[in-house]
């Protein structure tokens, strides 16, 4: 390594993540019709992880995952708008400890509040002390508004959401300009969560709604059964507009890095806390098992750590991002982290482990559709399968993803698959035991974890 401050220094994190958008939204990953040329770039360039999967396919479980490295089950948010633990290690206290400045801007959705109230500086914050434009939970992408650092006054802006969110990160980019130390930005977009008509005009008129074609697994849903908001064409339509305007919003801030001169030593990250059905099996948003609801995108763009662009197929999960940031940087976690750390595997080493399996859970039950409640479940998501239980501890939705990677037919009472079920079975329980996780009832899980009490 050189010597001088150059080469002592450590990388700039950028972290970017939306709200609700599978790990197929992007044409780079099989979706021809949706526009996405600067993530295109990214999985050409960087490291492309093909099977990133969302730990728990809700909102605040899954981002409390991805900020602390923990699951649900240790950092005890298993719930929307509960709260999480603020004893734990998180992304930005470990990057406090090793010199960062760190910022927060966007959507937070990890403290029980009220969705609309303030978070004061803190431990609430969780770590981001320097930089903070967030507002917990709201998704009306026409009236972006957020609380400034240590104000409690809430300060609106005119204008589309994710553009407002995109110049505060710039502001904070220009910012690091002549700084000594590193930086670590988190950038968390409410789209394409609904409600998907929340887009400006000029993205969805790139997309001609007769033209989009759906996924193979995609039902076709009467406008008659359904509001006139959520009519399919439409829906996908914008769904797929929200996302192009995300898109938009990153090559504005790696443009910046560029501009910079802070693009080799930045790493980049682009995700998602969960997917969205958006029609395939007939459903939309998340809490399910099917692979649009926990199948999330993950890029990760490092040039002076990660020059050589691959793709990796492992099923790495929310809950391993924090420690693989770790690793990619040179730092280390605590013992309290319990995501694996995957730099290894990004890195290509001939020798890297990669985790066997995801663990994917919901810790509540879920309607969208009448005649298919969801019930609380557990499971795995393996390279090959998906396989998951609910509280009764019988298979309930098992996918040879393989074979089928529409998930059209349901192996759960099939003979022939008798023995991988017993298998991923006794891995399953093996991985609850593990995480002390007895697998009850939401009313349970609260009792048990002492959950609002």
């Amino acid at each position: 390594m050189e010597r001088g401050e150059k080469a002592q220094r450590k990388p700039n994190i950028l972290f970017v993540f939306a709200d609700q958008m599978g790990a197929h939204h992007m044409r780079c990953a099989g979706t021809p019709d949706i526009i996405t040329p600067t993530l295109d770039r990214l999985s050409e360039t960087g490291v492309f992880c093909t099977r990133h999967i969302s730990n728990c396919p809700i909102c605040s479980p899954n981002r409390a995952t991805m900020l602390t490295g923990t699951y649900p089950t240790t950092h005890r948010l298993m719930f929307n708008d509960t709260q999480v633990r603020t004893d734990l290690p998180s992304i930005a206290t470990l990057a406090n400890e090793n010199g960062y400045r760190t910022g927060y801007i966007g959507k937070w959705h990890v403290d029980a509040t009220p969705r609309e109230a303030w978070i004061p500086p803190g431990p609430r914050r969780l770590g981001f002390n320097d930089f903070w434009a967030a507002y917990n939970c709201h998704h009306d992408y026409f009236d972006p508004k957020y609380y400034l650092n240590d104000s409690p006054d809430l300060v609106r802006r005119d204008g589309y959401e994710p553009e407002v969110q995109t110049g505060l990160a710039l502001e904070f980019l220009d910012g690091q300009r002549q700084a000594k130390e590193p930086f670590l930005l988190v950038v968390s977009f409410g789209p394409p969560h609904n409600s998907y008509e929340l887009v400006p005009k000029k993205y969805q008129d790139m997309y001609e709604v007769n033209r989009i074609r759906y996924r193979q697994n995609c039902r076709e849903i009467p406008r008659e059964s359904l509001d006139p908001a959520w009519a399919q064409p439409e829906t996908t339509r914008d769904f797929y507009a929200l996302v192009t305007s995300l898109d938009d919003m990153m090559g504005r801030m790696l443009k910046k890095l560029d501009e910079l001169n802070m693009a080799d030593d930045t790493i980049v990250v682009f995700t998602s806390d969960h997917g969205d059905m958006l029609w395939s099996q007939g459903l939309l948003y998340k809490c399910v098992p099917y692979e649009e609801s926990v199948g999330i995108p993950l890029l990760v763009r490092y040039p002076r750590g990660l020059p050589v662009p691959r793709r990796v197929d492992a099923p790495i999960a929310s809950v391993d991002i924090l420690s693989t940031l770790a690793g990619l940087a040179g730092g280390e976690c605590p013992s309290s982290v319990e995501g694996m750390d995957c730099s290894p595997l990004l890195r290509g080493e001939p020798e890297a482990s990669e985790p066997e399996s995801a663990f994917i859970a919901m810790y509540n039950r879920y309607l969208f559709r009448s005649d298919f409640p969801v019930p609380e479940w557990r499971g795995l998501r393996t390279r090959r399968y998906t396989y998951t239980e609910t509280t009764d501890r019988k298979p309930w939705l098992v996918f040879d993803n393989q074979d089928d990677p529409y998930q059209m037919r349901n192996l759960a009472a099939d003979r022939a698959s008798a023995g991988i079920r017993g298998e991923l079975a006794r891995d399953l329980r093996t991985r609850l035991e593990s995480l002390g996780d007895p697998f009850l009832d939401q009313k349970g899980m609260m009792k048990h974890f002492k959950v609002g009490a």
